[in-house]
C-alpha cells in the first residue's frame, strides 16, 4: 500500500497532478486543499489512500493524516464513493465539516455539488458518533475560519464559484474572491474567473 510520497509537480490539471517520486510519475487525484498546495510550491508531501479496481487503480492524496482519515470515513457511508469524498472535502475544509457533520448542518453539506438531501442525511446519521471533538477543532487551531451562513448566489457567480473549486479552492474560498472580484467591476463570467484567481 502506497501510503506517503514526497517530490515535485511535473503536470497538473483539474484536480489530478502527476507528481515525481524518484523518477517515477504518480497520478493523484488531489483534495481541493493539497491541489492549491502543489500547485502553488511545485512540490511537496502528499498522503495518499489507494483504490484497486477492475481496470486499474487510482490513488487519491491528501494534505494531512487528518484529512486522509475525514476521507475514509466519509467512503464508509452508504453511497459516497471516492471522487465525492473527495468534492465534500475540496467544498469543505475538515473542520467545517466535522462542525456540519456534528450538528447536523444538511444545508452545509447539501451546497457540495452533487451531493444530494438524502446522501448528506446519510453522512450525518452514520458519522455523528465518529468525528470526534478533535477534528472539529484543528481547523480553529490551524487558523481556519468558523463556518458562514450559506450565501445565495446568482447563477453567474455560482457559475464562477464552480470553476475556482474545479481548480482546487474550497467554496468559501471561492465565493469570496467571486465577489471581490465583482466589486472591482468584472462582469463577465472570464472576467469575474481570471479577476479572481488574480487575488487568490
Amino acid at each position: 500500500m502506497i501510503g506517503y510520497l514526497k517530490g515535485k509537480v511535473i503536470y497538473s490539471e483539474e484536480g489530478v497532478v502527476l507528481l515525481e517520486v524518484n523518477n517515477v510519475g504518480y497520478e493523484l487525484v488531489c483534495s481541493g486543499a493539497l491541489f492549491a498546495k502543489l500547485v502553488t510550491d511545485g512540490q511537496g508531501e502528499v498522503y495518499t489512500w489507494l483504490q484497486p479496481r477492475e481496470d486499474g487503480v487510482s490513488l487519491y492524496g491528501f494534505v494531512s493524516p487528518e484529512e486522509k482519515k475525514m476521507f475514509q470515513k466519509l467512503i464508509s457511508v452508504s453511497g459516497v464513493g471516492p471522487r465525492m469524498g473527495i468534492a465534500v472535502l475540496s467544498a469543505l475544509n475538515i473542520g467545517d465539516l466535522a462542525v456540519a457533520i456534528a450538528t447536523s448542518d444538511l444545508k452545509m453539506l447539501s451546497s457540495v455539488k452533487g451531493l444530494g438531501k438524502k446522501t448528506a442525511e446519510r453522512i450525518v446519521l452514520e458519522l455523528r458518533e465518529k468525528v470526534s471533538a478533535g477534528e472539529m477543532a484543528g481547523a480553529a487551531a490551524k487558523g481556519a475560519a468558523k463556518p458562514a451562513p450559506a450565501e445565495k448566489l446568482s447563477d453567474k457567480e455560482e457559475d464562477a464559484v464552480v470553476g475556482l473549486m474545479s481548480l482546487g479552492y474550497t467554496r468559501a474560498e471561492s465565493t469570496r474572491a467571486v465577489k471581490a472580484a465583482m466589486e472591482r467591476g468584472a462582469d463577465s463570467l472570464e472576467e469575474i474567473v481570471m479577476t479572481a484567481l488574480r487575488s487568490m
